[in-house]
């Protein structure tokens, strides 16, 4: 728990007494106006200190560089605030955001009983009779449990599966490149967190939603798909998916949005998969998938990361959120360089921080989003 100022309590008489014994009152720099107008009426906490702890995401030391912050509470906007060049207009890149859009799509083809969980995932390559690669299921792939050849990171960089597949001899058809992967581990027995099966992901949606391999007819299906189904009916207005140039959409690292649209998201999982006026969009029951841990990691669903503590075996110390200062219900859309959508249902509260820091410096400005939900009850 973060330690709080005595400065309410003090008072021009016990100044003298505080200093005579060696105790000075620690004055925290006082509020600007830009910091108290980034708070609403609906605040829902503490607006100064709301106002505060919003402020020390984009002016405390060590956390990198903080260009947008939303947090919703119960339903409405609390705070909102934007760095220098940055607004509300604002469209910012997802990165590993995106896994989570792409699992909420396969959610819809499930439910839509085009798609099912634990057979045999449709990819035509792996179709051919002994390909051992046949044997992974959809379920694994949205666990990050295929047993394919992916490495998300690798020394050097070009040689990691991600960069290789985004950057290098996969751009192209960056589905073809990561489906052509042989496996290094039985399909299901073990955890490796890869954007190359996000990418897989979406082909299988593109393929289900159309028949045809013309680039901009499968564009169009899916894109269509995911503004009829959820961005339209969420009011999402700002949502930019990214394709290749097979037509797939690059949805483990490239959609864009505003601020705003990154916490209608965050709200409509915390809602369980319902629209503002009541629609469900996806089951309750899959976004539960989505938020339960998988057999080979505590800290992930369904392309979404849950607030669990890292464990050696299984884990990413990387993207551990903070375990020993939220509830356990608490999960996270998390994108490359800082880019956090941080839901609790119990508190009824989604927070969106969008910006650039390093590995060190996250784990710094994840400390400061915990002081932010911290404000909230539990409920």
């Amino acid at each position: 728990m973060k330690m709080r100022s005595l400065l309410p309590i003090v008072t021009l008489a016990t100044l003298p007494a505080l200093f005579a014994c060696g105790e000075a009152p620690q004055i925290p720099d006082p509020l600007s106006k830009e910091a108290l107008a980034a708070v609403t009426e609906d605040a829902g906490a503490p607006k100064r200190e709301l106002a505060r702890e919003v402020d020390d995401l984009f002016t405390k030391d060590g956390q990198g560089e903080t260009r947008a912050v939303v947090v919703m509470a119960n339903g409405k906007i609390a705070a909102e605030r934007y760095s220098d060049g940055y607004g509300p207009d604002t469209r910012f890149v997802s990165w590993s955001m995106a896994k989570t859009i792409t699992g909420v799509m396969i959610g819809m083809l499930v439910a839509d009983g085009r798609l099912r969980l634990d057979e045999s995932a449709p990819v035509p390559l792996w179709q051919r009779p002994g390909d051992p690669r046949g044997e992974i299921t959809l379920r694994q792939l949205l666990q990050m449990r295929s047993g394919l050849r992916h490495t998300e990171s690798g020394d050097p960089l070009y040689e990691s599966s991600e960069v290789r597949m985004l950057f290098l001899d996969g751009r192209d058809d960056m589905a073809r490149w990561a489906e052509e992967q042989p496996l290094e581990a039985e399909p299901g027995a073990k955890f490796e967190y890869s954007t190359n099966t996000s990418v897989i992901l979406a082909d299988i949606a593109a393929r289900v939603l159309t028949d045809s391999s013309d680039p901009d007819v499968r564009r169009k299906a899916v894109a269509d798909y995911l503004h009829a189904r959820l961005f339209g009916p969420l009011g999402m207005a700002s949502m930019v998916p990214e394709f290749d140039r097979s037509g797939t959409l690059i949805g483990g690292s490239l959609i864009h949005g505003t601020a705003r649209d990154w916490a209608k998201l965050g709200e409509f999982l915390r809602r369980k998969g319902q629209a503002p006026g009541g629609e469900q969009l996806v089951p309750r029951s899959w976004v539960e998938k989505m938020v339960t841990s998988s057999p080979r990691s505590p800290q992930y669903g369904f392309q979404t990361w849950l607030n669990r503590e890292y464990r050696e075996a299984g884990s990413d110390k990387d993207h551990e959120l903070f375990p020993d200062r939220a509830p356990a219900s608490v999960f996270s859309l998390i994108g490359h360089m800082g880019q956090y959508v941080v839901v609790s249902p119990r508190q009824r509260v989604t927070i969106v921080r969008l910006g650039h820091s390093t590995h060190a410096e996250r784990m710094v400005m994840l400390q400061q989003m915990a002081d932010v939900l911290e404000l909230y009850p539990e409920r």
